[in-house]
């Protein structure tokens, strides 16, 4: 057996403990009884603990030395060498107790998160948050990094990014989203509200939620939807994709595009090649190529004409007092545009403001320019600045997203940089006149094909940068983004 064939058996059995590590995560999202919480926290602490020796141990990296002096056979033998020496290299730096501080204390910082945010009362968050926001400043000295601590965390979840340039790239960006949003905002105050008003039974909702991501093309054989308190995607193995949605009886486009934008990163994890699950020719590219998918299947698919001319007629087989309802009238309410509070719930005109948002605030609070304390306060200020609205509570201000529970500081960027993905990747697709003709008939097998050739087959063997230079011809360029959003919301 050659060096990298015993290499990727040790990444196979580190898969399997990840990969139980996030069935557990998934149940305390889930199904989890709250008395479990201490219990969990520990074997969540110890698959972490027990992956981490594995991935850093002396014989593994001394197997990585071996692969790269054997040359790998192939081009995609030799990403993953790269990959593997990659993450190697980085998780050698973190120390064991560190690794499973971070993964007890997100634990309990989920848990935390869940009833502060039900109590609107931050204070209930404020201790967990600085405990991860210590441990996360601790990862990125010891990773180290070029300009500021928050390089570091942003390159987990975005290979190759530079917090200059994204904050010189939101900066540029900033002025145009803004006009953009008014624009979308004030042409909004035209359309008479209330076309949609009723009761919208969970039960409906699920059964047109379930139809409308298979006929996008995710397997239900290798996945399924449940309920939580903050929609999320997550691979628990190959063949097995979950998506979670919460729902409002009073608003079933909640729900649905919610299903829609997790089902985007589930069609991704379900064209990885599932052969290499673990490896990083089987692992997404980054969250802005993720988040490229989620995007591009939630709102320039979900949000357009042609789709709702094909599903409303279904929705109002579902929701008899839709059936007065016009196709114009729908599109007019459906993509009305105001500024509010919850990120996920934003329309698309607005959304990325609520990106810029959170990427200054917590960019400012890993360099330790903003006390945990002062979040909501400052949250709140800044939020009036680019909304003109103050938040009435925590839950609909600082509390709303799950993500800084469970340590994923350096996460919010990717949000804004998928949207400039999935603009671009989507006009490409678009050129081809096969792709062009099925969207209008609402077939999306065609699309689906040309992002699993162009984009899912490649894993992270392609950095982020390389997948859109592959799959469009240029790096990512934020002009087909703004474009798409004058063209639907200002015209």
């Amino acid at each position: 057996m050659s060096a990298y064939q015993s290499l990727c058996e040790v990444v196979s059995e580190i898969s399997l403990l990840t990969s139980t590590e996030a069935v557990l995560s998934w149940d305390q999202e889930t199904y989890m009884p709250s008395k479990a919480l201490d219990f969990r926290a520990r074997q969540m602490s110890y698959l972490t603990g027990k992956a981490h020796a594995l991935l850093t141990s002396a014989k593994t990296r001394k197997l990585l030395d071996r692969a790269e002096t054997e040359m790998p056979e192939t081009p995609t033998q030799a990403a993953n060498v790269r990959g593997l020496r990659r993450d190697i290299d980085r998780a050698t730096k973190l120390p064991a107790q560190l690794v499973q501080e971070e993964s007890e204390t997100a634990t309990h910082a989920k848990a935390a998160w869940v009833e502060a945010r039900a109590k609107s009362d931050f204070s209930m968050f404020a201790p967990h948050l600085e405990h991860l926001l210590s441990i996360a400043r601790r990862k990125a000295d010891l990773f180290g990094y070029a300009d500021e601590p928050y390089d570091a965390l942003l390159d987990l979840y975005e290979r190759g990014a530079k917090t200059r340039e994204v904050a010189a790239l939101f900066a540029k960006l900033r002025p145009q989203l803004a006009e953009i949003a008014r624009g979308a905002v004030a042409r909004s105050k035209k359309v008479k509200p209330g076309v949609l008003k009723g009761r919208y039974p969970i039960e409906k909702q699920q059964i047109l939620n379930r139809e409308i991501a298979e006929s996008l093309g995710f397997d239900f054989e290798a996945g399924r939807i449940d309920t939580t308190a903050h929609p999320f995607c997550t691979t628990l193995g190959a063949g097995d994709v979950r998506l979670t949605t919460r729902y409002d009886e009073g608003d079933f486009l909640s729900s649905l595009f919610g299903v829609m934008h997790e089902a985007g990163h589930g069609l991704y994890e379900q064209g990885l090649p599932g052969m290499d699950f673990g490896l990083p020719s089987g692992s997404a590219a980054s969250l802005g190529i993720h988040e490229s998918q989620s995007r591009l299947w939630e709102n320039h698919v979900g949000r357009s004409r042609t789709f709702w001319a094909k599903w409303l007629p279904r929705a109002k087989e579902l929701f008899p007092h839709l059936k007065k309802v016009k196709l114009d009238a729908f599109m007019k309410e459906m993509l009305r545009s105001e500024f509010s509070f919850i990120r996920v719930e934003a329309d698309e005109a607005t959304y990325d403001l609520h990106i810029l948002l959170r990427f200054g605030i917590e960019r400012r609070l890993v360099k330790g320019e903003l006390a945990v304390k002062d979040v909501p306060k400052v949250w709140n200020e800044e939020f009036r600045d680019l909304f003109g609205l103050t938040p009435p509570d925590d839950r609909r201000g600082c509390l709303q997203d799950i993500h800084w529970s469970m340590g994923g500081l350096g996460y919010f960027a990717t949000y804004t940089l998928g949207n400039l993905n999935a603009a671009q990747l989507f006009a490409t697709a678009k050129k081809n006149k096969k792709i062009a003709a099925s969207l209008d008939k609402c077939d999306y097998a065609p699309l689906l094909k040309w992002l699993r050739d162009n984009v899912h087959a490649w894993g992270a063997a392609l950095t982020p940068t390389e997948i859109m230079q592959h799959a469009t011809g240029k790096a990512t360029d934020a002009k087909w983004h703004v474009a798409h959003l004058r063209e639907r919301y200002v015209g």
